[in-house]
């Protein structure tokens, strides 16, 4: 794991990162509470705080409010405390403030690291859950929900020196290959489909049925029209398992980042070029600029 350890002692600070380092984990260590709050608040892979009772500026038990204030369903942490046998606090109010467990200070390489491994037991169960919530069943992307809070960091991020571009992707008639093949092989064409845009790198998700979506940050419609094609003639080339005479396309819609955008609007201009790649012929990559100009590229 990756550990934020606080406590105002030198001492005490050297001692336990020494035990920290040789149970194989990897130790940033504060004296002070306030720095230690933001290191973690902006390094989301610190997954455990092993905090002392008597820290300053901000005191142990606020630190531990502050710090349960960041960990929500999507970024499980960790909160040991550590506190002398000085300090006569009752252990239920150390819980109820957000900590997870109590070592008595200082604490023993063999109790450390045993509070340790039930730690990462619960955070490994708790990583498993999110990434099933976040994972698409049949393609193992993204799932709606995990790929449109993704944009939504994308977004963030986006500025004219960092553009950004979502792909929009199709099967083309995907229901005759359902009707005359059946659903199992349906679901087949789907994970083809998956597999080749796993291969771009990308972030990628299934947003649902037949469609997928394909997040390009640091691409212009330029360098995300050369992924494109190279998808939708993947797709093209693609053998079905087992079904020798089964060949399909897909259409693909872009749309570039422009201020202002949401990802609803965003999305919504990859949608209008799918269309507009679909009325083009299917089997087409289109575009749409923010002024709403569709183009189809091929």
């Amino acid at each position: 794991m990756h550990v934020a350890l606080i406590d105002p002692s030198r001492v005490i600070r050297r001692t336990v990162s020494g035990m920290l380092e040789a149970g194989g984990h990897s130790v940033v260590a504060f004296g002070d509470s306030t720095a230690a709050l933001a290191h973690v608040e902006a390094d989301p892979s610190v997954t455990c705080v092993l905090t002392s009772l008597e820290v300053q500026p901000i005191c142990g038990l606020e630190l531990c409010w502050s710090l349960r204030a960041l960990a929500d369903d999507r970024r499980p942490l960790t909160i040991l405390v550590m506190s002398s046998a000085r300090d006569d606090r009752p252990l239920s109010e150390v819980l109820d403030s957000g900590a997870d467990d109590f070592l008595m200070k200082p604490p023993s390489a063999q109790e450390l690291h045993g509070r340790l491994r039930s730690a990462e037991r619960v955070l490994t169960l708790q990583q498993a859950l999110i990434r099933q919530a976040d994972t698409d069943h049949l393609t193992q992307l993204l799932n709606r929900g995990a790929l449109m809070r993704q944009a939504g960091i994308a977004l963030a991020n986006a500025s004219a020196a960092a553009p950004l571009t979502m792909l929009q992707i199709d099967i083309d008639h995907f229901k005759s290959i359902n009707d005359r093949f059946g659903h199992d092989v349906g679901d087949c064409v789907i994970r083809c489909v998956a597999q080749v845009l796993r291969e771009t790198g990308a972030v990628t998700g299934r947003l649902g049925g037949e469609e997928f979506a394909v997040l390009m940050p640091g691409h212009g419609l330029g360098g995300a029209a050369v992924v494109a094609h190279r998808i939708r003639s993947r797709c093209a080339v693609t053998a079905v398992p087992g079904q020798p005479d089964l060949r399909f396309t897909a259409s693909i819609g872009l749309s570039e980042w422009s201020a202002g955008d949401s990802v609803d609007s965003l999305l919504k201009r990859a949608d209008l070029a799918l269309y507009a790649a679909k009325r083009g012929g299917r089997n087409r990559v289109a575009m749409t600029s923010s002024a709403l100009r569709t183009e189809v590229v091929g």
